[in-house]
């Protein structure tokens, strides 16, 4: 097979090359904004990186950038899967970081596809498309994590209106966001996976609050979301009331895949210039492990077209995603490992953006299920394997014991 640019291809990425060298800042430029998980970042400096990166994706949008394999009728171009690979590539190069976009373009924009009606299309995905709907996703509990299903925060339904109560954690950039992805349990006399329903939530509305959480690499984009008698409105449910546990497996393949996409472009660029700085690119062990870096980039890289390509088919993102996410995981800590080695002391004295790289890899790894999720998912959907043993199987939620 070969991976080399078609004619065309090379013509798309020309003028993506153009397009950006005109339009995109430049890395370190005082328009850039790839300063989002920067270690100890302010509230008033993160707002800052927001609205630059909101009005960025709306010059995309403007000029036919934006979400470019969707399809035409959602404002997309209908573009090709290497069409989107070449161009994301390319925005790469510049000052930009689309991190804050992730559960907007990567999970609630492929649910709706999947899931919603025509009006929470027409209402959602342009708006989205634009930059005008920063989401967050409100999934997992301070005891419901690998065991999602088991969550506690409820939804009852008040005539047009659930009211929701209940505790979310681990929810990126909730504090910044205008809609919420949710995940509630709407019924407790069926077996827990059955009674789930995922709701499009906002904000702003009263009794729901963000509170972010101080990492230990300084940044605090994660939060934790409380919700004090929400009132969400009936037409808000995606998908039907308790089918939320299908419904949310769309958004979870989605997210694994964005996940390991984002963790492939760690810069081993860098880090060959790294050891060579640190007069180590000569150090057979060194050019091993470099070597090593290079070669999972590569095969994130041909991963990520996989998922593109099932993306641009219509096909759903399936298990396949799971492989993809844990190699991310192990890909960002092993090529961190290797920069700080090379660091050598000088890692415990600087700020070096490798070494928030080495202590924020647990997040890459636990974010969008822990590696010991992905790997029963590989084993039970791709390998056919037992699946284990539940003893909560078909037992009502309310007689279990949490």
């Amino acid at each position: 097979m070969d991976f080399g640019d078609t004619p065309a291809e090379a013509a798309f990425r020309a003028e993506a090359q153009s397009w950006l060298e005109a339009n995109a800042p430049a890395k370190g430029s005082p328009e850039a904004f790839n300063e989002m998980f920067n270690p100890g970042i302010n509230a008033g400096r993160e707002e800052e990186m927001a609205g630059r990166a909101r009005a960025w994706q709306a010059r995309l949008a403007a000029d036919g950038w934006a979400c470019l394999d969707w399809p035409t009728e959602h404002g997309g171009r209908g573009a090709s899967t290497m069409e989107a690979i070449i161009f994301e590539e390319e925005q790469s190069r510049y000052g930009v970081v689309m991190s804050i976009f992730m559960a907007a373009l990567d999970m609630a924009a492929p649910t709706l596809m999947a899931w919603g009606t025509d009006e929470q299309k027409r209402r959602f995905l342009d708006p989205i498309r634009r930059g005008e709907m920063v989401f967050a996703q409100l999934f997992s509990e301070p005891n419901a994590g690998s065991d999602l299903a088991g969550l506690q925060t409820r939804a009852v339904r008040d005539g047009d209106e659930f009211v929701v109560n209940g505790q979310k954690v681990w929810n990126s950039y909730a504090h910044l966001a205008d809609w919420g992805i949710l995940l509630a349990r709407t019924d407790s006399d069926v077996p827990k996976h059955q009674g789930l329903t995922y709701f499009f939530v906002e904000m702003d509305t009263e009794g729901l609050e963000p509170r972010p959480l101080r990492q230990i690499t300084g940044g605090a984009e994660f939060n934790e979301t409380f919700f004090d008698d929400v009132r969400v409105p009936a037409e808000n449910v995606i998908g039907g009331v308790n089918n939320g546990w299908a419904v949310a497996q769309t958004t979870l393949n989605s997210e694994r895949a964005a996940v390991g996409a984002q963790s492939s472009r760690v810069d081993v660029p860098a880090l060959v210039e790294l050891a060579r700085r640190k007069d180590q690119d000569g150090d057979p062990a060194v050019r091993q492990s470099l070597a090593e870096a290079w070669i999972r980039s590569e095969v994130l890289r041909y991963l990520g077209m996989r998922v593109y390509t099932a993306l641009s088919q219509g096909t759903e993102i399936g298990p396949e995603a799971s492989i993809t996410k844990i190699l991310a995981g192990d890909h960002i800590r092993d090529t961190s490992q290797t920069a700080m080695e090379l660091l050598g002391p000088e890692a415990m004295l600087n700020d070096d953006s490798w070494v928030w790289q080495m202590v924020g890899h647990f997040a890459h790894k636990i974010g969008g299920g822990t590696p010991e999720i992905q790997r029963n998912v590989i084993g039970e959907r791709i390998l056919g394997l037992p699946r284990e043993p539940r003893a909560d199987k078909g037992v009502p939620f309310r007689d279990l014991k949490m």
